[in-house]
């Protein structure tokens, strides 16, 4: 019995990583994005010859932009996903005041496609509408939990925050290297930090840490190479 119950303690506590899919999603893109955009362009104005303060200004300038059009961007999405989440739930609220025995039975057949026998299915569409129809309808005929709705203000933050702690690498690596080792130095680094963010985002979504690495330091290697070209095709010709 006490095995059953430690068991029971252990499954209540386990956190899956669905659970962090919202989150997780808004960091692994700011911080990929703040690192390989900032780099990428400072890199660009490096190979075109700029001075010290113009790579300041430049890196400073696309992490600032960069970091409120991740946030603004996230948080409209995430708004539009919460305004839908909160309509359903309205219409289901509204359908279970007009109609709460349709709505019963609706969920009483949720339970028995699910596998439960018609006399078990019922009793537990009982119980559950006398506790908490709405949060039954809406976890088992909507999929949605209404505790746990998508946050707009959550999503924006996470977003605004991991793409500047992303964007500030290149920033100060370049910025405080000189010219002859910069663009090498700040290349290096920019690999290195991919390969790392790409490891820890498969490593908390469950997918192999390697091949996520190399996936984003390869991408990240030809975003770089292609600007560094621009770059120095464009400074030769001002």
């Amino acid at each position: 019995m006490s095995s059953i119950r430690s068991s029971h303690q252990q499954h209540i506590a386990e956190t899956h990583r669905s659970q962090r899919s919202g989150w997780l999603r808004a960091a692994v893109l700011g911080a990929n994005d703040g690192l390989l955009s900032t780099a990428s362009l400072v890199l660009g104005v490096a190979a075109g010859d700029a001075t010290r303060s113009v790579l300041w200004l430049s890196g400073l300038a696309s992490m600032a932009a960069g970091a409120f059009s991740m946030a603004a961007g996230e948080y409209t999405s995430v708004s539009s996903q919460r305004d839908a989440e909160e309509a359903d739930l309205r219409a289901e609220a509204a359908e279970l005041e007009a109609n709460p025995e349709a709505e019963f039975r609706e969920l009483t057949e949720i339970y028995r496609r699910r596998g439960l026998s018609p006399a078990l299915a019922q009793q537990v569409a009982e119980e559950l509408h006398e506790v908490d129809a709405l949060g039954a309808h809406a976890r088992d005929e909507l999929g949605l939990d209404p505790e746990d709705l998508a946050a707009p203000m959550q999503a924006a933050g996470v977003s605004f925050a991991s793409f500047a702690i992303g964007a500030i690498v290149p920033v100060l690596t370049i910025g405080l290297l000189p010219q002859s080792s910069r663009s090498i130095v700040t290349a290096l680094v920019t690999l290195v930090a991919l390969g790392v963010l790409g490891a820890v985002a498969g490593r908390l979504g469950g997918a192999p840490t390697r091949r996520a690495a190399i996936r984003l330091m390869v991408l990240g290697a030809v975003a770089m190479a292609v600007t560094s070209g621009i770059g120095r095709l464009v400074g030769v010709a001002v």
